[in-house]
């Protein structure tokens, strides 16, 4: 028993072409038997779907053609081609439009499968070309699946690099944000070393005008003096922790030869 295959039943196709195919697609391919020519290639892929859907074009010893869902003639061959162009245009659009890293991932998420199809695409139609070099059909479609791929390629690595960048540029900003957290928590920790001295001394001593050591210092000195001791030893407590940690400085790409190219987009 013949399994089920993408060729239409009413296909007088040799046997061979049906003895080849199973029930799922498979690969990107040509055949040829008998001066029959026939091209399994695969729809434009959708996202989040792992199963391919394959498209087959045939080609008669006399030049004629047929496909099993565009339509006969070699126009046929030129609107799979075309879907294909529609759908790597609508990526770039997207890719221009795109400013946070959520919309890159959905640009590359979409433009992976994509560009792996387009270039099993070429190769398939390099390989039909080889086998009928005199179509040039074939020769046409050949070379607009090249210049499909090249851009399907470029894009790709736009969009990647877009992709680094923003990543980059994502942990930069927090790198700062860090810093300018460290730095105000290191001049609060100053603050508290200045005063924390004068703030121990007026509670074991008071800070009243009136003050007990009145008894030994004369007014206002008492006073003077507590609030003296307390500011020297604060500043002296302040420089020692100011000689025992620094806060980190910020990272920057400036300086980075590769993050440099990953900004020339």
């Amino acid at each position: 028993m013949v399994p089920k295959s993408i060729l239409p039943p009413t296909w007088d196709v040799p046997a061979e072409f049906r003895e080849r195919l199973g029930e799922k697609v498979g690969r990107q391919r040509t055949m040829l038997a008998d001066g029959h020519l026939l091209l399994v290639l695969h729809r434009p892929p959708k996202k989040n779907d792992p199963e391919r859907i394959g498209r087959a074009f045939w080609r008669k010893p006399d030049g004629a053609w047929q496909s099993n869902d565009l339509g006969n003639g070699a126009a046929a061959l030129g609107r799979h081609l075309a879907e294909y162009a529609d759908l790597i245009e609508r990526f770039d659009r997207q890719e221009d439009d795109a400013v946070s890293v959520s919309e890159y991932f959905a640009v590359l998420e979409g433009m992976s499968p994509l560009s792996r199809t387009v270039r099993n695409l070429h190769l398939a139609l390099q390989d039909a070309r080889d086998k009928m070099p005199d179509d040039r059909d074939l020769i046409n479609a050949r070379d607009r699946a090249y210049e499909l791929e090249r851009t399907a390629d470029l894009l790709l690595a736009d969009v990647r690099n877009a992709l680094e960048f923003a990543v980059a540029k994502k942990a930069e900003e927090q790198t700062a944000a860090s810093h300018q957290m460290a730095a105000a928590s290191h001049r609060l920790n100053m603050l508290v070393a200045f005063f924390f001295p004068i703030a121990t001394l007026t509670a074991v001593f008071g800070a009243n005008l009136s003050h007990p050591l009145e008894k030994i210092i004369p007014p206002p000195y008492a006073f003077l003096t507590v609030i003296g001791t307390g500011i020297v030893m604060g500043c002296g407590l302040a420089g020692y922790l100011l000689t025992q940690s620094q806060p980190a400085q910020p990272t920057s790409l400036n300086g980075d030869p590769q993050a440099k190219a990953s900004r020339k987009l």
